[in-house]
């Protein structure tokens, strides 16, 4: 390792030190310890944001095995808004969860979830990242699962099935795209700088596309999110909503190839990636829950994420990562906050729930752009990217329905706070609440955070844009801001005027539409079954055999004597 300066320690000590507390967390008495080591897990990884400069490396572990850690400028922004989230959301289940006897397990998972997502924003090698990303998506399980209802054990199936299978493909892809290097585990930049020269770059771009979409939620591959979004816990939904999701964010920003335009594939990942942002409010809007309404906000702003960054493979824009690591960063702490606010509010008698509500409709407007706040930054930064064209009119209308969507994410909270008495059995029931309340304690957090989300932006607009504020106060840019959120309020008002009724869609949706081919599958698997143990008697075996060996005899005589032989 040589000599290392203090500021690389700080790039292992980001990952080193919550897998320590984690690992530490096997005693009793160090669980009993939540509190602190909720809080103290995410500093280290804030202190690398903050002070680490951007394109320093480290390695670690030397060649051929190889351990790199290194901090670009997509890294530096995803780590430091994941490290302010771990921090807030620490903060906020620390008393959320006092009176849960499973805090201390639940603590344990968290720790391994904050390690695993610290670890993917700044490993630098094949092979560590497919361990990192690992580490974060078997991870997140537990949190999806704390509660252990039917209901969290069916959105921990699906999402295991969905996990194992994605990272079945992203292992296919990491050897294909590995084989064309010299050294055995390369770094990430050397091995995706082989790829148009690879064989495989068609199969290798298909795998890398659906592994790392599948932890966005991009459509199909969506249905894990709303299943495990609603039933975690309130601080568990936070960080799954926030930051989990981001590790497929970072995935295609490390192995999509930049430079160089890719046309087609550009093209297919923005259109996957309209379809989604447009399929996210649609189903959203059907929901009668703030958390399954966020869940599908969430998708609809990943397949956000994926039409910009479909937009720079489509043109080689090498400038576009880091833009979309942008808006991604406003989208983890904005939804890291209203995940949040469903907490608060269930903890909040209706009669003063009105200053709640103010706090959610602002972050609800930020999401969707509203002028003046970071939303809208991150509207911006994106913008370009995305040009003139057809595609950019669908990435601004899209805001559009994201204002309505929040708009019922803001009404649905009345259902959740109940008059003259905190959170009720009734109205936790099912949501991620069981049985536990929320104390006003847990306000600070929640006030932090979504004071950040709508202002932290502004801080960082310009290192990472390289774009000036002063562009926030042109007419152009205010008119380009405010007319879809203005139409979506419109919209959003002529709707809940005479409220349509909504067919509530069940969170999955299209798993619940595939529900009969489930059944013909248990159906075959039966059969198969049953016949196996049919053929696993002795009689059927043995009588199997004799006919194998009539068939073989018929065949080599075939083969050995053939039509017309006369001896």
């Amino acid at each position: 390792m040589g000599d290392m300066r203090a500021t690389d320690l700080l790039l292992l000590a980001a990952v080193l030190v919550p897998l320590a507390l984690a690992l530490a967390s096997v005693k009793p008495w160090v669980r009993r310890r939540a509190d602190v080591l909720l809080l103290l897990a995410p500093l280290p990884g804030l202190a690398a944001a903050l002070l680490v400069p951007v394109g320093q490396s480290v390695l670690v572990v030397p060649p051929p095995f190889r351990l790199t850690f290194a901090l670009d400028l997509p890294g530096a922004v995803l780590l430091g808004g994941a490290a302010l989230l771990w921090l807030a959301a620490g903060l906020y289940a620390v008393s959320y969860l006092r009176a849960d006897p499973a805090r201390g397990a639940f603590s344990v998972w968290w720790l391994l979830t904050l390690a695993g997502s610290f670890a993917v924003f700044l490993v630098a090698d094949v092979a560590s990242f497919y361990l990192a990303y690992a580490l974060v998506s078997f991870s997140a399980f537990g949190l999806a699962t704390h509660d252990d209802t039917a209901e969290a054990r069916r959105a921990g199936k699906v999402y295991l099935a969905l996990t194992v299978l994605g990272e079945a493909l992203l292992i296919a892809a990491f050897v294909m795209l590995a084989s064309s290097a010299t050294e055995a585990n390369p770094l990430i930049r050397d091995a995706v700088a082989g790829l148009s020269a690879s064989p495989w770059k068609a199969a290798i771009l298909a795998l890398l596309l659906v592994g790392f979409t599948m932890k966005m939620g991009l459509f199909p591959l969506h249905v894990w999110m709303p299943l495990a979004h609603a039933v975690a816990p309130v601080p568990g939904s936070a960080v799954l909503s926030g930051i989990v999701v981001k590790a497929g964010v970072i995935g295609l920003i490390r192995f999509l190839p930049g430079g160089d335009a890719w046309l087609d594939w550009g093209a297919g990942l923005m259109a996957a990636g309209l379809f989604t942002a447009y399929y996210g409010v649609a189903v959203g809007l059907t929901q009668r829950h703030p958390k399954r309404v966020l869940a599908y906000s969430t998708i609809s702003q990943m397949g956000v994420v994926a039409t910009v960054l479909g937009a720079g493979l489509k043109t080689g824009d090498a400038a576009v990562p880091a833009l979309a690591a942008f808006y991604a960063l406003s989208h983890m702490l904005l939804k890291g906050a209203m995940f949040l606010t469903v907490g608060v509010a269930a903890a909040t008698p209706r009669a003063r729930l009105a200053p709640v509500l103010g706090v959610a409709a602002l972050l609800g407007l930020s999401l969707a752009g509203l002028p003046f706040t970071g939303g809208a930054l991150a509207k911006y930064a994106v913008k370009d990217p995305m040009g003139e064209g057809l595609a950019g009119v669908l990435l601004a209308l899209s805001a559009v329905g994201t204002t309505v969507l929040m708009a019922r994410y803001v009404l649905l909270l009345l259902n959740v706070a109940k008059p003259g008495a905190d959170t009720t059995d009734e109205a936790v029931a099912g949501t991620g609440f069981a049985g536990l309340s929320v104390v006003p304690g847990e306000g600070a957090p929640w006030a932090v955070l979504s004071g950040l989300a709508v202002l932290l932006p502004f801080a960082l607009f310009t290192p990472v844009t390289g774009g000036s504020l002063s562009i926030l106060l042109s007419l152009s840019t205010l008119i380009k801001g405010l007319w879809p959120v203005a139409l979506g309020l419109g919209v959003a008002a002529l709707i809940y005027q005479k409220p349509p009724r909504f067919v509530e869609l069940p969170p999955g949706d299209i798993i619940v539409a595939a529900a009969p081919l489930a059944a013909a599958y248990r159906a075959l698997r039966d059969g198969a079954v049953a016949l196996d143990t049919v053929l696993r008697r002795w009689s059927t075996a043995a009588l199997a055999l004799v006919m194998l060996v009539l068939v073989l005899a018929y065949v080599m005589a075939e083969a050995v004597f053939p039509p017309g032989f006369a001896p």
